[in-house]
């Protein structure tokens, strides 16, 4: 089984930074981060792949970071420059198919944390 737990959201005003972790167990090839607002679908953030090969929403490239620390098991979302529009809960997700993956939709991913919640006041 695998288990996802966000940490690491908060409160910030626009231009301001966010890291968010996502301590994992179990056995995972793919990870990614997605968010949902208020009134919308989820949506995809940004993807890793199990060889390190990353995939962003054109929203947030140039923006945010993925990153992954095997040794430590945690998924890392560096959020700079953060705007009004990046406010949501944001979820970890995982999969073990696939491995090379890079597509930012739901259907993906098999495995989710519970969120954590963004919020950027202008």
């Amino acid at each position: 089984q695998v288990q996802l737990v966000e940490s690491g959201g908060g409160s910030v005003q626009a231009g301001g930074s966010l890291r968010l972790s996502c301590a994992y167990a179990g056995d995972v090839l793919r990870m990614g981060w997605f968010r949902q607002a208020p009134g919308k679908e989820r949506e995809g953030v940004a993807i890793i792949s199990a060889i390190g090969q990353t995939n962003y929403a054109k929203t947030v490239e140039g923006r945010f970071t993925i990153s992954k620390d095997n040794a430590k098991m945690t998924l890392y979302l560096q959020m700079n420059s953060l705007l009004p529009e990046d406010t949501g809960v944001y979820y970890c997700a995982a999969d073990r198919r696939r491995p090379g993956a890079l597509g930012l939709d739901v259907d993906l991913f098999s495995y989710w944390g519970q969120g954590t919640q963004v919020t950027v006041s202008s």
